[in-house]
């Protein structure tokens, strides 16, 4: 089995990828603790990929990585690429995205999570970005999920993720859509 590395320490992040990676023979673990990587890509793609990397580069195993964020068009994209750092919380992110959004009639927004995954000499292999189109509510629905999860409405499915079940948001969201795009190429991939 093949150790490939995850570009992040948030161990939440490494067993929501296992989920997605479950047919690979792939045996996925955390970077260490003292490889940061500071993300001065200007999009979702660009940090994936200096994450994927970097990780790559420095643990000598290939790695996957992944950047995601809320795009909200009355807001020219904002909060993007900063979507973690909009706020000290979840709740005061939500809270600043409504105040900025104000009553304006154009709630379209969209999901971004790019992929990228790196060879062990750093160079990148395979990229995809997938997206989840939806509409910023008013107020919060729904009890599940976290960060804009309560706020991001899903009309074809008719949900806030924060509404949905596991298996449902895993199926529709943004990082549903990137690994159902990539899977293919990941099984063709001799690692």
């Amino acid at each position: 089995m093949t150790t490939v590395i995850v570009a992040t320490g948030n161990p939440g992040k490494l067993h929501e990828m296992q989920a997605y990676l479950k047919t690979l023979s792939w045996e996925l673990a955390l970077k260490p603790p003292e490889i940061e990587v500071d993300e001065t890509g200007q999009t979702f793609l660009e940090n994936a990929r200096l994450k994927a990397s970097q990780v790559a580069i420095a643990t000598q195993r290939w790695a996957i990585a992944d950047d995601s964020g809320l795009m909200v068009d009355a807001l020219d994209g904002a909060p993007g690429i900063y979507s973690a750092r909009y706020g000290s919380s979840d709740a005061d992110r939500i809270e600043r995205l409504l105040r900025e959004l104000g009553d304006s009639e154009n709630r379209q927004a969209q999901f971004v999570c790019a992929l990228a995954v790196a060879r062990p000499s750093g160079a990148i292999a395979l990229e995809t970005e997938g997206i989840c189109l939806g509409k910023i509510l008013k107020a919060p629905r729904g009890s599940g999920g976290f960060g804009y999860d309560p706020i991001f409405y899903v009309p074809a499915q008719g949900k806030t993720f924060a509404e949905m079940g596991r298996a449902e948001k895993e199926k529709y969201s943004h990082r549903g859509v990137a690994f159902e795009q990539i899977m293919p190429a990941l099984k063709q991939l001799e690692i």
